[in-house]
């Protein structure tokens, strides 16, 4: 059975891992990104090394490539990385990779990765047009149509968390840092001394603070899915992130908000769903969108 090796790139850690081409797991693990210690520079030499390991014990037909910033598939090329990441917009992965070690590489926004992983073998499968939204520290979203990415023109198409709502940016207003940031607010306590886990177990014994915050953050992401649905009518929305962890405590929620939003007609024809793939999303959908282009 043919083996590839997939590793995600994000601002936080690199996960990576030898896919088999039914899409089951040989191995994984994750190492820190160091991402502002070392930059660009520092997580090309990273993937580096995970290459050069896997392939002492196995012989991969492809380096699948899932990761933070916009990307030009065609290229393999960083085209934008925010500032958590240093020195990244320009890198050259497919590029590098495929000249040092002579085995094809493709490369693929996290995101959309996620996307592609649910389409294929999660909460989307089967699908027809499917919106896949992260939820963290900020939000990012990816559109998948017959199985394949929505790019845009440019490579930017779902670029969600840009867009414009009353008070500002989706991302700005509904991601799971803000709703930290606004229970501290309410109760006068720095943020740094609480985290999402400790909202949601409050809000769970009756905290009004707490309650308040999660409201605020689901009436945001009501509007802002509404939004997105009411331009692509897709047959499913997928929501992950970390935060969606708390999915029992979250879902009646989101729907009640999401319908608020949508008119009858478009809500009843929208499923909701929540990732499944969770960790592993974005080395399986690398795997996924590499597997489309060979």
């Amino acid at each position: 059975m043919k083996e590839y090796i997939c590793i995600d790139i994000g601002g936080t850690s690199i996960k990576h891992g030898v896919v088999r081409e039914d899409g089951t797991f040989a191995v994984t693990g994750e190492m820190p990104t160091q991402a502002m210690e070392y930059g660009g520079p520092g997580i090309m030499e990273k993937a580096k090394k995970i290459v050069e390991v896997y392939r002492e014990e196995y012989q991969p037909e492809g380096i699948c490539i899932s990761t933070a910033g916009m990307v030009d598939c065609e290229k393999g090329k960083i085209t934008y990385a925010a500032p958590l990441i240093p020195n990244y917009t320009g890198t050259e992965i497919k590029k590098t990779l495929e000249d040092l070690y002579g085995i094809p590489c493709e490369v693929e926004n996290d995101v959309n990765c996620a996307g592609l992983a649910e389409h294929f073998a999660g909460a989307s499968k089967g699908s027809s047009i499917s919106l896949c939204l992260t939820i963290g520290t900020g939000i990012g979203g990816a559109i998948i149509i017959d199985g394949k990415v929505f790019h845009g023109f440019s490579g930017s198409g779902c670029e969600v968390g840009y867009m414009h709502l009353p008070g500002g940016e989706f991302q700005d207003l509904g991601a799971s840092s803000i709703l930290v940031k606004k229970t501290a607010e309410y109760k006068r306590i720095d943020p740094a001394s609480i985290n999402g886990k400790y909202v949601f177990e409050q809000a769970k014994q009756g905290d009004s603070d707490c309650i308040r915050a999660i409201q605020e953050m689901c009436e945001v992401l009501g509007m802002g899915i509404a939004n997105i649905c009411y331009v692509v009518n897709p047959e499913v929305v997928v929501l992950g992130g970390g935060i969606m962890a708390q999915k029992e405590y979250l879902k009646d929620i989101l729907r009640e908000s999401l319908d608020k939003y949508l008119i009858p007609s478009v809500a009843r024809h929208t499923r909701m769903e929540f990732a499944q793939n969770q960790n592993q999303a974005g080395m399986l959908g690398a795997y996924y969108h590499f597997r489309s282009r060979h």
